[in-house]
Protein backbone atom coordinates (compact mmCIF):
# COMPACT_ATOMS: atom_id res chain seq x y z
CA UNK A 1 0.00 0.00 0.00
CA UNK A 2 1.48 3.43 -1.21
CA UNK A 3 2.21 5.52 1.67
CA UNK A 4 0.53 9.33 1.30
CA UNK A 5 3.69 12.03 1.41
CA UNK A 6 2.71 14.95 3.08
CA UNK A 7 3.63 18.52 3.08
CA UNK A 8 4.47 18.51 6.78
CA UNK A 9 6.70 15.83 6.17
CA UNK A 10 8.71 17.02 3.48
CA UNK A 11 9.16 20.36 5.39
CA UNK A 12 10.97 18.19 8.38
CA UNK A 13 12.95 16.16 6.43
CA UNK A 14 14.04 19.36 4.65
CA UNK A 15 15.05 20.80 7.93
CA UNK A 16 16.78 18.17 8.79
CA UNK A 17 18.79 17.73 5.52
CA UNK A 18 19.03 20.95 3.78
CA UNK A 19 17.61 18.82 0.45
CA UNK A 20 15.30 20.22 -2.25
CA UNK A 21 11.64 19.41 -1.69
CA UNK A 22 11.43 17.06 -4.81
CA UNK A 23 14.47 15.13 -3.25
CA UNK A 24 12.74 14.46 -0.09
CA UNK A 25 9.78 13.70 -1.69
CA UNK A 26 10.98 10.76 -3.34
CA UNK A 27 13.53 9.71 -0.27
CA UNK A 28 10.24 9.81 1.79
CA UNK A 29 8.19 7.14 -1.39
CA UNK A 30 10.96 5.27 -1.57
CA UNK A 31 11.53 4.94 2.01
CA UNK A 32 7.75 3.90 2.70
CA UNK A 33 7.39 7.30 4.50
CA UNK A 34 10.17 6.58 7.52
CA UNK A 35 12.04 9.41 8.16
CA UNK A 36 14.91 8.01 8.96
CA UNK A 37 14.96 5.66 6.28
CA UNK A 38 14.72 8.56 4.11
CA UNK A 39 17.56 10.91 5.42
CA UNK A 40 19.85 7.54 5.06
CA UNK A 41 19.11 7.55 1.49
CA UNK A 42 19.60 11.30 1.06
CA UNK A 43 22.80 10.88 2.89
CA UNK A 44 23.99 7.82 0.43
CA UNK A 45 23.04 10.28 -2.61
CA UNK A 46 24.53 12.93 -1.28
CA UNK A 47 27.83 11.78 -0.58
CA UNK A 48 27.28 9.71 -4.70
CA UNK A 49 26.84 13.48 -5.78
CA UNK A 50 29.41 14.81 -3.90
CA UNK A 51 31.67 12.33 -5.33
CA UNK A 52 30.94 13.24 -8.84
CA UNK A 53 31.27 17.25 -8.29
CA UNK A 54 34.78 16.39 -6.27
CA UNK A 55 36.79 17.35 -9.24
CA UNK A 56 34.64 20.32 -10.44
CA UNK A 57 37.18 23.44 -9.80
CA UNK A 58 36.27 25.59 -6.75
CA UNK A 59 37.92 29.13 -6.68
CA UNK A 60 35.03 31.20 -5.69
CA UNK A 61 33.65 31.47 -2.20
CA UNK A 62 34.22 33.47 0.89
CA UNK A 63 37.33 33.76 3.54
CA UNK A 64 34.65 33.39 6.93
CA UNK A 65 36.12 35.34 9.78
CA UNK A 66 34.94 34.42 13.38
CA UNK A 67 35.67 35.89 16.69
CA UNK A 68 34.69 33.98 19.88
CA UNK A 69 34.61 34.34 23.79
CA UNK A 70 34.76 37.84 23.37
CA UNK A 71 37.94 37.39 21.36
CA UNK A 72 39.61 34.33 23.15
CA UNK A 73 39.26 32.48 19.87
CA UNK A 74 39.56 33.56 16.45
CA UNK A 75 38.97 31.61 13.23
CA UNK A 76 39.81 32.18 9.79
CA UNK A 77 38.33 29.64 7.17
CA UNK A 78 38.08 29.78 3.05
CA UNK A 79 35.47 28.02 1.81
CA UNK A 80 35.74 27.65 -2.17
CA UNK A 81 32.26 27.45 -4.74
CA UNK A 82 32.66 27.04 -8.10
CA UNK A 83 30.40 30.36 -9.10
CA UNK A 84 30.32 33.81 -7.31
CA UNK A 85 26.65 33.06 -7.25
CA UNK A 86 26.54 30.43 -5.33
CA UNK A 87 29.65 31.78 -3.23
CA UNK A 88 26.57 34.81 -2.34
CA UNK A 89 24.01 33.34 -1.75
CA UNK A 90 22.51 32.78 2.10
CA UNK A 91 23.04 29.20 2.46
CA UNK A 92 26.54 29.35 1.40
CA UNK A 93 27.35 31.72 3.42
CA UNK A 94 25.71 29.76 6.42
CA UNK A 95 27.83 26.97 5.63
CA UNK A 96 30.56 28.82 6.18
CA UNK A 97 30.36 30.51 9.52
CA UNK A 98 29.30 26.93 10.75
CA UNK A 99 32.21 25.60 9.96
CA UNK A 100 33.84 28.44 11.63
CA UNK A 101 32.12 27.49 14.73
CA UNK A 102 33.05 24.16 14.33
CA UNK A 103 36.43 25.04 14.49
CA UNK A 104 36.30 27.47 17.33
CA UNK A 105 34.54 24.51 18.87
CA UNK A 106 36.30 21.62 18.20
CA UNK A 107 39.77 22.57 17.25
CA UNK A 108 40.10 20.39 14.36
CA UNK A 109 44.33 20.17 13.15
CA UNK A 110 43.69 19.11 9.36
CA UNK A 111 40.64 19.14 6.99
CA UNK A 112 41.45 15.74 5.54
CA UNK A 113 43.08 12.55 6.85
CA UNK A 114 45.54 12.45 3.93
CA UNK A 115 46.44 15.99 5.63
CA UNK A 116 48.22 14.47 8.46
CA UNK A 117 51.76 14.21 7.67
CA UNK A 118 53.18 10.52 8.07
CA UNK A 119 55.46 11.39 10.94
CA UNK A 120 52.61 12.44 13.25
CA UNK A 121 51.04 9.15 11.99
CA UNK A 122 53.71 7.27 13.23
CA UNK A 123 54.19 9.36 16.29
CA UNK A 124 50.86 8.30 17.56
CA UNK A 125 51.23 5.14 16.67
CA UNK A 126 54.45 4.48 18.60
CA UNK A 127 52.82 6.38 21.30
CA UNK A 128 49.81 4.06 21.45
CA UNK A 129 51.91 0.92 21.31
CA UNK A 130 54.31 2.18 23.77
CA UNK A 131 50.92 3.00 25.78
CA UNK A 132 49.40 -0.89 25.20
CA UNK A 133 52.91 -2.85 26.32
CA UNK A 134 53.47 -0.01 29.82
CA UNK A 135 49.73 -1.63 30.83
CA UNK A 136 50.62 -5.69 29.98
CA UNK A 137 48.51 -5.80 26.81
CA UNK A 138 49.23 -8.97 24.52
CA UNK A 139 51.70 -8.36 21.65
CA UNK A 140 49.01 -9.69 19.40
CA UNK A 141 46.79 -7.54 19.99
CA UNK A 142 48.58 -4.34 20.15
CA UNK A 143 47.87 -3.57 16.53
CA UNK A 144 44.10 -3.95 17.48
CA UNK A 145 44.80 -1.12 20.19
CA UNK A 146 47.06 1.14 17.79
CA UNK A 147 44.47 1.26 15.00
CA UNK A 148 41.81 2.23 17.38
CA UNK A 149 43.63 4.77 18.57
CA UNK A 150 44.83 6.17 15.59
CA UNK A 151 41.08 6.07 14.78
CA UNK A 152 39.76 7.93 17.70
CA UNK A 153 42.79 10.58 17.34
CA UNK A 154 41.68 11.32 13.45
CA UNK A 155 38.44 11.44 14.44
CA UNK A 156 38.98 14.17 16.78
CA UNK A 157 41.76 16.29 14.65
CA UNK A 158 40.50 16.09 11.03
CA UNK A 159 37.51 18.27 10.07
CA UNK A 160 35.68 16.24 8.30
CA UNK A 161 35.32 13.43 10.41
CA UNK A 162 34.34 15.50 13.49
CA UNK A 163 30.73 15.47 14.73
CA UNK A 164 29.10 18.65 13.73
CA UNK A 165 28.06 20.51 16.37
CA UNK A 166 24.65 21.07 16.11
CA UNK A 167 24.25 17.69 15.43
CA UNK A 168 26.20 14.81 16.18
CA UNK A 169 24.67 12.26 14.29
CA UNK A 170 26.00 14.26 11.68
CA UNK A 171 29.81 14.06 10.76
CA UNK A 172 31.22 17.51 9.17
CA UNK A 173 31.84 15.65 5.87
CA UNK A 174 27.97 14.96 5.61
CA UNK A 175 27.19 18.29 5.93
CA UNK A 176 29.33 18.82 3.67
CA UNK A 177 27.81 16.69 1.20
CA UNK A 178 24.62 17.61 2.02
CA UNK A 179 25.07 21.29 1.10
CA UNK A 180 26.67 20.50 -2.24
CA UNK A 181 23.25 18.27 -3.22
CA UNK A 182 21.66 20.91 -2.05
CA UNK A 183 23.66 23.54 -4.22
CA UNK A 184 24.79 21.69 -7.08
CA UNK A 185 27.93 22.82 -6.77
CA UNK A 186 31.23 21.37 -5.76
CA UNK A 187 32.34 22.86 -2.60
CA UNK A 188 35.95 22.88 -0.78
CA UNK A 189 36.96 23.95 2.12
CA UNK A 190 40.33 24.72 1.44
CA UNK A 191 42.24 25.86 4.87
CA UNK A 192 41.96 27.10 7.86
CA UNK A 193 43.69 29.37 10.92
CA UNK A 194 42.58 29.22 14.02
CA UNK A 195 44.05 30.78 17.24
CA UNK A 196 43.26 31.17 21.24
CA UNK A 197 44.71 33.99 23.00
CA UNK A 198 47.76 33.21 25.09
CA UNK A 199 48.83 30.01 22.56
CA UNK A 200 52.38 29.85 21.68
CA UNK A 201 53.13 29.97 17.72
CA UNK A 202 54.22 25.89 18.66
CA UNK A 203 50.61 25.16 19.49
Amino acid sequence: MAVTVTTEMIKQLREATGAGVLDCKAALEQAGGDPQKAMQFLRERGLAMAAKRADRKASDGVVELYSHGGGRVGVMVEVNSETDFVGRSEQFRNFAHEIALQIAASSPLYITENDIPAEVIEHESQKAAAKAREEGKAEAVVPRIVDGYLKKYKDETVLLRQPYIRDETLTVQQLLDQTIVSLHENIVIRRFVRWALGESSEN
